[in-house]
């Protein structure tokens, strides 16, 4: 064999190795506890990646379909820890997490905790605060997604707490969507949550409003709905603007001022009654509205409705 002819095998032996599949056993193992709807989707990502998984959960028959796939099936809590250098919970709630975990204080010492319970920020800072005492690093997590969607591209899912930790598991969080480090403050990611959810409830309250409206008319909300989606689209885009004047604090405008839109939902608000629709969701923000007007910001942008919200906040 020439010279170019072994440079040539060479290459090719050497990108054969790069791109081969990691070995199983060199893969992290993890543990997830708690085999919900999430906590399978969450499971079953870990299995189809290739990375040795335990499952744990209080009815073990919920562990028969990831068990039957390759999982393993841990008969404690305890000995779920144990198995695994990276521990995912996803349970009710903090309160279960903490009963779950305080007689496996021991087996968590050198592990990283990764708890995706919904909470909010007081109880995960204490979380964060009690498995730390137990030598175990702790990120706490927020999961934007339906379970069909774990493991692609449309879940993304927010982490706060122990930076090192997550900077070293990344890529196995990755495999579960989009991972989003929000900072080092355990609460972070529930202050977060709160803020998005705030927001996805708001929009829920204006699509209820709308149908309510509409169904005063007869409008179908099969009817009306395609609609509201295709103008909400296109409300959205207006979103990051606002979302610089306020971090800014300019809120020069030259298009939609707060004089324009406290007579738009004034008229909004009568003609809504007149349908015989409470205004109970809208009424708040006209009132805010009017709070800015009456300050004299009338040709400012809509966006500096927030500084009455700051001012409440401020007085309460």
């Amino acid at each position: 064999m020439n010279g170019s002819h072994q440079a040539a095998v060479t290459a090719t032996a050497d990108a054969n190795a790069a791109s081969a599949p990691e070995p199983v056993e060199a893969r992290t193992s993890v543990t997830v506890i708690g085999l919900g709807n999430l906590g399978q989707a969450l499971a079953r990502t870990f299995l189809d990646n290739g990375h040795p998984t335990t499952v744990w959960n209080r009815s073990p028959a919920r562990a028969d379909t990831l068990v039957a796939g390759g999982a393993r099936r841990a008969a404690t809590v305890t000995e779920a820890v144990a198995a695994s250098e990276l521990v995912i919970v996803c349970v009710l709630d903090y309160d279960a997490v903490g009963q779950l975990l305080d007689p496996a204080a021991e087996a968590l010492r050198g592990r990283v905790l990764v708890n995706l319970t919904s909470g909010t920020p007081g109880p995960a800072r204490e979380l964060a605060a009690r498995t730390a005492g137990t030598g175990a690093a702790y990120l706490d997590g927020a999961v934007y997604a339906v379970p069909q969607t774990i493991g692609t591209r449309e879940a993304f899912v927010l982490y706060s707490g122990a930076a090192d930790a997550f900077q070293t598991h990344r890529r196995e969080l990755e495999l579960l969507g989009d991972a989003v480090f929000v900072g080092a403050d355990a609460g972070s990611t529930a202050l977060h949550d709160v803020a998005l959810l705030s927001g996805m409830y708001g929009m829920f309250a204006g699509f209820f409003q709308a149908l309510a409206i509409g169904d005063s008319a007869g409008i179908k909300p099969t009817e009306l709905t395609p609609l509201l989606v295709r103008w909400l689209h296109e409300a959205a885009a207006a979103l990051p603007g606002f979302a610089q004047e306020i971090e800014s604090g300019d809120y020069t405008t030259e298009t939609s001022n707060l004089d324009i839109n406290e007579v738009g939902l004034a008229n909004i608000l009568v003609a809504t009654r007149a349908q015989g629709v409470p205004v109970d969701l809208l009424a708040p923000l006209q009132e805010l509205f009017t709070d800015q007007v009456a300050q004299g910001h009338g040709g400012a942008s809509l966006s500096r409705t927030i500084e009455s919200l700051r001012h409440r906040r401020a007085d309460s």
